[in-house]
C-alpha cells in the first residue's frame, strides 16, 4: 500500500492507517532530510527483526537508530544528557543528524 502524506496537511484517515500497521508490528518506508528511512514501532521486538533481515544485518548486530517527536520526547529514550549537550541539540535540530546518546531502560535491549 502507498500512502502520500502531505507534510502540511495530513489526511487524519492516513495517519491512522500508518499508526495502526505500526502497532500490528508493520514496517513504513518515510523520507528523512537525506534518504528514505525503514521505520517501525521500537516495542515491537518482530518488527525491528523484520527491518534488520531487510538490511541483511543480525538483528543482535544492528546497529539503527529512531525518531523522537522533539526534545521532550527525548527524555523518555536517553539518561540524564548535561544542559551543553540539551543546548547543542536545540540548536542543531531538526535538522539531518543522527545523535548517538546513552539509552534509558525504556529502551528495548535490541536497540541498545
Amino acid at each position: 500500500m502507498l500512502l502520500h502524506i502531505h507534510p502540511d496537511n495530513p489526511n487524519a484517515r492516513h495517519i491512522k492507517t500508518v499508526v495502526e500497521c505500526l502497532l500490528d508490528g508493520g514496517i513504513i518506508i518515510y523520507p528523512t532530510d537525506t534518504i528514505y528511512g525503514l521505520g517501525c514501532d521500537i516495542f515491537q521486538h518482530k518488527a525491528i527483526e523484520k527491518i534488520a533481515r531487510i538490511k541483511n544485518i543480525e538483528p543482535a548486530k544492528a546497529q539503527l537508530s529512531f525518531v523522537c517527536h522533539d526534545l521532550s520526547n527525548l527524555s523518555n529514550y536517553t539518561k540524564s544528557i548535561s544542559t551543553p549537550l540539551y543546548r547543542l541539540l536545540k540548536n542543531y535540530l531538526p535538522g539531518p543528524y543522527t545523535f548517538i546518546l546513552p539509552a534509558s531502560k525504556e529502551v528495548p535491549k535490541i536497540l541498545q
